[in-house]
């Protein structure tokens, strides 16, 4: 190692990019996750919360609290039409409406434009009770301070403009800006009447030193039949914490594909530097080397190496994060905690050591094969070309060390399978690509006969192997990543543009009293632009108990019983319904309850006819029993209950009904003004903002997917220039020689070009097939969707690869060319 670092820069490179992008996005999780540790109090706001589904805690729930808590404040949430009437007509927009009490906030402040505290500016005014908005919705209505604008049947006053509040973990996917007021000014206002679907939460200030476990317990059983839903500090906004260390882990896990580029140019570095060993190695041979003496001397120094190359990414990927900390966190809506973590740098150490493990053991074992009598007879046949099987065991075992710490790490053994699997396949596709190279340029030669650059161009990718499977494999998996994110975000969003508005209704309108609902049918249905209208009566039920066990102990985390669902009734089966096992009930049915279960949950619980549910509506537990299973689509954003139950066995429970309405595009504004009007108590849900949420939550996700692609794209463009820069020699041996031949400096400029273009399309096609391929695996067996090809998109990344190699390959070509022929040869 004394002759210098020059034969390892690329090696350094490689490995330092792929380390420092694992260990930046680790980084910055593990930052997110500290800052909502740090802050879950106010993100929750307070140190405990319970929440009650479509009604307040009775007086003596409330008292339980009480006794545990040193302050309680109440909210209640829900959605509404925030109404403005103006001299050109009257302007509705949808609203997520809370209400809080006296004690609100516990914790934190809110801040108001202009300055104020929250308590004056809900106090009454000019006689009406005060509110604050989000500035995007006083935008849209067109208030400022001071108008005024109507929710259901009362009239507020807009005090201020709301800028931040402190429990506002989740707010960011609500479905409409959030409008604040006191909970005492909607009596009026027709809101809240019993069946309405709200949420009231129960933010409990505990003494300090409270076993959070045993508060939990005791307010379990304080309100022992109501499943309330309880959280605390220590997990503030769980589905914020959730969803950040899912996708850190899928990022992590892109970052493996770097990896893999990278140690495309790690086996190319380390093989490079053992063939100008080879003297070296025969020597040691000759001097009574053994062969594992020999790997061991190599196998060291490419250790020291590494340890130089992972400790570089270290600091990159821990410096980058702390340095542009600012930026990220103004574009986050949730708190980070930057500083240095150990965690996930020694998770990515420990990547990028296994990485470099696995791919330098292959070459090294390869190189501890040279024969002594190399020094004496240059002709003597080539050792080995696969390694013993001492050193493939070695490699498997270090190949397996690679997964089992990408399962741990990541936490979802099938996500990491998926992904390394796709890795593995992609670089299996990759390979075979780069073997054909020789074959198709020996293919094509005849097309050349009267074109000397492409000629000369077809010759080097046949007779140049190495340089070819370096780029396409290195340039190719890049490629192949950032393919199948585009081919997924392509068919998430094909899927919402094509097939949503053929199926989906125009608006839900929830909050129907049972008094209501007639006429509300009879005057969408008397409205020649709507097509097509659905209505349900609606309730809100946990289910408990499945056959007297609890829930939990027979379904385990299934999404059907980690919440409330839909529960609704029906005399007979609605329209449309395909009864798949089991009867429904008869008119008039009286008997003990009976259910109709989603037919595909059902089977994802293991339930059968004939078993009982415990199902907990507004405080009261009902145990009815498996009567059918039917078909549920909850794809086309239609009304859809996982169950139904009997008019008889929800006699007496208060509810509302939600009804959806299918209209001609161009009556919808009619159409919701017209049912606002006559009842200002319900609310319209617009079909197409939800949609329009959904695909910005994607598109971010697939800009955070692309970000981790485009490092393994950064680490193999600098494979490519390591692979261009360890060919300058040769390319300057190769311009000396056609020079010399007569070959003018155009036309050997073209056959490089040539060269390197055709090596760029043979790897953005070999992408494109991996893309493809893991798309459609996506698709199908993830997303659970149709798959379509995005072809703009492959367009896209042909010529990616193609510019790619160019610039790579024309960056040292031109000093090739200046070079002079006779210094050249004499050299040789």
């Amino acid at each position: 190692m004394r002759g210098g670092l020059g034969g390892f820069r690329i090696f350094l490179i490689c490995l330092a990019l792929a380390v420092a992008a694992l260990a930046a996005v680790g980084t910055v999780r593990a930052a997110i996750e500290a800052g909502l540790a740090r802050d879950g109090a106010r993100l929750l706001g307070g140190d405990a919360e319970v929440e009650l589904h479509y009604r307040f805690a009775t007086t003596e729930e409330r008292a339980a609290l009480e006794r545990i808590a040193a302050a309680v404040s109440e909210t209640a949430e829900f959605r509404s039409m925030a109404t403005v009437d103006g001299a050109s007509g009257t302007e509705r927009v949808l609203t997520h409406v809370k209400a809080v009490d006296d004690a609100y906030p516990l914790l934190g402040a809110v801040a108001l434009d202009p300055p104020m505290p929250l308590d004056r500016a809900l106090a009454p005014g000019g006689g009406l009770p005060g509110a604050v908005m989000e500035h995007a919705l006083a935008e849209r209505l067109g208030l400022a301070p001071g108008d005024r604008f109507r929710l259901g049947e009362q009239e507020f006053t807009l005090s201020a403009i709301l800028v931040s509040f402190p429990d506002n973990a989740g707010e960011s996917l609500a479905l409409g800006p959030i409008t604040i007021l006191r909970t005492a000014d909607l009596a009026q206002s027709g809101l809240l009447a019993p069946g309405t679907l709200f949420e009231s939460q129960y933010r409990l200030l505990l003494p300090p030193g409270t076993d959070l476990d045993a508060a939990q317990a005791e307010v379990t059983a304080a309100l022992e039949g109501v499943a309330p839903r309880w959280r605390d500090a220590r997990d503030g906004a769980p589905g914020l914490s959730t969803f950040v260390e899912r996708l850190g882990a899928f990022l992590v896990l892109i970052g493996l594909s770097g990896l893999a580029v990278g140690g495309v140019g790690i086996a190319a570095a380390v093989r490079a530097y053992l063939d100008e060993k080879v003297p070296t190695i025969a020597t040691l041979k000759t001097l009574g080397a053994s062969r594992g003496m020999v790997f061991l001397i190599y196998l060291l120094q490419i250790g020291a190496l590494t340890l130089i190359g992972v400790a570089i990414g270290l600091a990159l990927g821990a410096g980058l994060p702390l340095l542009i900390a600012p930026l990220i966190q103004s574009r986050l809506p949730i708190p980070a905690a930057f500083g240095i973590y150990p965690a996930p740098l020694g998770e990515a150490a420990i990547y990028g050591v296994l990485a470099a493990l696995i791919f330098t053991l292959w070459p090294l074992a390869l190189a501890a094969e040279t024969r002594a009598a190399i020094l004496f007879r240059s002709a003597v046949a080539p050792g080995r070309r696969v390694p013993r099987a001492g050193y493939l065991g070695m490699i498997a075992a270090a190949v397996l060390a690679l997964v089992v710490a990408a399962a741990a790490f990541s936490g979802d053994w099938r996500l990491t399978l998926w992904t390394l699997g796709g890795i593995a396949g992609a670089l299996a596709l990759l390979a075979a690509c780069a073997l054909l190279t020789a074959p198709l340029a020996r293919a094509l030669t005849p097309l050349a006969r009267t074109r000397p650059a492409l000629r000369l161009a077809l010759g080097a990718v046949r007779t140049r192997r190495g340089e070819a499977s370096a780029v396409v494999l290195s340039l190719g998996l890049g490629l192949a990543v950032l393919a199948a994110v585009g081919q997924i975000d392509g068919t998430l969003r094909n899927a919402i543009a094509r097939e949503m508005p053929a199926l989906a209704p125009s608006f839900f309108f929830v909050d129907l009293q049972p008094d209501q609902i007639d006429s509300f049918n009879a005057l969408v249905r008397g409205n020649s632009a709507v097509t097509r209208v659905e209505a349900a009566p609606m309730l809100r039920g946990v289910i408990t108990a499945i056959n007297d066990r609890p829930a939990a102990e027979i379904a385990g985390d299934h999404w059907v019983i980690r919440g409330d669902r839909g529960v609704t009734y029906s005399e007979n089966p609605p329209a449309r319904t395909t009864i798949t096992a089991g009867e429904w009930w008869p008119p008039g049915y009286d008997g003990p309850p009976l259910i109709s279960f989603s037919a595909e949950e059902g089977a994802e619980l293991g339930l059968s006819l004939g078993d009982t549910l415990t199902v907990n509506i507004m405080g009261r537990d009902i145990t009815g029993t498996i009567a059918s299973f039917r078909q549920v689509d909850f794809r086309n954003a239609g009304i859809g209950f996982v169950m139904s139950m009997n008019p008889a066995a929800l006699r007496g429970a208060p509810h509302s009904w939600i009804a959806t309405v299918y209209a001609e595009p161009e009556a919808e504004s009619a159409i919701l003004r017209e049912v606002a009007d006559r009842w200002p108590n319900v609310t319209g849900i617009p079909v197409g903002e939800a949609i329009e949420r959904v695909s910005q939550l994607l598109a971010g996700i697939a800009a955070a997917v692309r970000w981790g692609a485009a490092a393994t794209l950064v680490t193999g463009f600098a494979v490519l220039i390591g692979t261009a820069l360890a060919g300058a020699r040769s390319r300057r041996y190769e311009a000396a020689i056609l020079k010399t031949l007569g070959a003018s400096r155009a036309v050997i400029l073209a056959s490089f070009a040539i060269r390197a273009a055709l090596l760029g399309l043979l790897a953005g096609l070999a992408a494109i097939a991996a893309g493809v391929a893991g798309g459609w695996v996506v698709a199908r067996f993830v997303l659970d969707t149709d798959y379509a090809e995005i072809w703009s998109n492959a367009a896209a990344l042909v010529a990616g690869g193609v510019l790619a190699t160019l610039a790579a390959e024309l960056a040292f070509a031109l000093r090739a060319l200046s070079v002079r022929p006779a210094a050249v040869l004499r050299a040789e």
